[in-house]
């Protein structure tokens, strides 16, 4: 799952309005229960995958999210003893006890599932289709030392685990018996502040975070059609799934029985949240092709 620029509505759009996008989509999936509306927002999720020509990124998603979903699936029937109709009886299974599947646990096992196949394939979209550069850069202002720490830190876990590795040998080969970690943590600890200094020092003679001249004056750009388009289409998500919410469009109970909304309900606002999501990729004006 890793950034693939394409020409797409989704990569031509700010990356603020990527990540509401996104986000969106990942708080309609954690909110409603209704299995319809998920499996509307998971075909959403692979439509705009394949609109935003990342098809390939998002099925490496899949191989993550299809083995989670079909572990809720299995698992939560038998740790799940709620629900009045038994499908199948186990007998007794020390130290668990009795374990009946009722229908009831099966299918919330089965909306889990589908919720978390939803949501992983949701963060594989963003991860494909989302620069990390550009969101990284929209806190250059307020986070620019928690950026510079993080980066460092990151680029030297291997070059400590080495050093780590070579303190520890050497102490052996020295005949001192097995390294004291606590000395070789001080030790790796201490390294790495010495590290940071120079590597901080050097970035700083290089003029990283410094105020270039008319760099106050400078404006973003205006919004694009592609960024209005998707800004419109996070809202309406968040819209319709209050709605449903308000409504009972998306009211579904397991227990004790199942009681759902039907689909006189449930379709409408299926339907309409996979419109509203699918609506920005069918505007490809200004994208390379």
């Amino acid at each position: 799952m890793i950034y693939a620029r394409r020409a797409s509505p989704l990569h031509a759009a700010r990356p603020v309005v990527g990540v509401a996008w996104c986000a969106a989509l990942v708080v309609a999936a954690l909110v409603v229960d209704h299995p319809l509306v998920l499996a509307a927002l998971l075909v959403a999720v692979v439509a705009s995958g394949l609109a935003a020509r990342v098809g390939d990124r998002l099925a490496g998603a899949a191989r993550i999210a299809v083995p989670i979903g079909v572990m809720w699936l299995l698992i939560e029937p038998l740790v799940l003893r709620d629900g009045l109709t038994v499908i199948a009886r186990l007998g007794e299974l020390p130290p668990f006890g009795r374990l009946d599947i009722t229908l009831e646990a099966t299918v919330a096992g089965a909306i889990f599932g589908l919720r978390a196949v939803v949501v992983i394939m949701a963060f594989g979209l963003y991860a494909a289709a989302v620069d990390p550069d550009e969101v990284l850069r929209l806190f250059r202002r307020r986070g620019l030392r928690s950026a510079l720490t993080v980066t460092v830190a990151t680029r030297m876990v291997g070059v400590l685990e080495r050093d780590a590795r070579r303190m520890a040998d050497g102490q052996r080969c020295r005949g001192t018996g097995e390294a004291s970690r606590l000395a070789v943590v001080r030790t790796v600890a201490g390294g790495a502040l010495e590290r940071a200094l120079d590597v901080s020092a050097a970035l700083e003679l290089r003029g990283y975070g410094a105020r270039r001249p008319g760099d106050h004056r400078r404006r973003s750009p205006a919004w694009s059609r592609h960024d209005l388009a998707f800004a419109a289409s996070a809202v309406a998500v968040i819209a319709l799934v209050v709605l449903g919410e308000i409504s009972g469009a998306t009211a579904f109970e397991w227990n004790p029985r199942l009681d759902a909304a039907g689909l006189a309900e449930a379709g409408p606002l299926s339907a309409a949240l996979l419109l509203v999501m699918l609506v920005p990729f069918l505007d490809r004006r200004g994208i390379a092709r």
